[in-house]
């Protein structure tokens, strides 16, 4: 099974960027739908975005659109997630995940595996 380590989270100021990795291990992340979830303290873990096996298709959740871009580098057996504009409500611990299924979700429960997560807070 694959294994997956976070890294690049962080603190920053508001309206500040981050670029968190997703190594991945023992498996091709190429075989995976591959996505990013966060989970601020005392509240339930928030689907961010995902990305199809090809990195043709993204999708995002609404409070991170058009401010948060994921990206894969199948080479490379990594996938990234750009923040920019950071906001306080963006402090979370991220997961990546990587789902096994044919077709992308944005449900924490179709994800097969998790990393430990990342911290990222953002101050204002």
């Amino acid at each position: 099974q694959v294994q997956l380590v976070e890294s690049g989270g962080g603190l920053v100021q508001a309206g500040g960027s981050l670029r968190l990795s997703c190594a991945a291990s023992r498996r091709t992340v190429s075989s995976y739908i591959m996505g990013w979830f966060r989970q601020a303290a005392g509240k339930e873990r928030e689907f961010v975005a995902n990305i199809n096996r090809s990195g043709g298709s993204t999708y995002y959740g609404n409070s991170v659109k058009g401010r948060f871009t994921i990206s894969r580098d199948n080479a490379k057996n990594t996938v990234y997630l750009q923040m920019n504009s950071l906001k306080p409500e963006d402090t979370a611990v991220y997961y990546c995940a990587a789902d096994v299924a044919p077709v992308a979700s944005s449900r924490s429960t179709s994800y097969d595996y998790w990393g430990q997560g990342t911290q990222v807070t953002v101050s204002s």
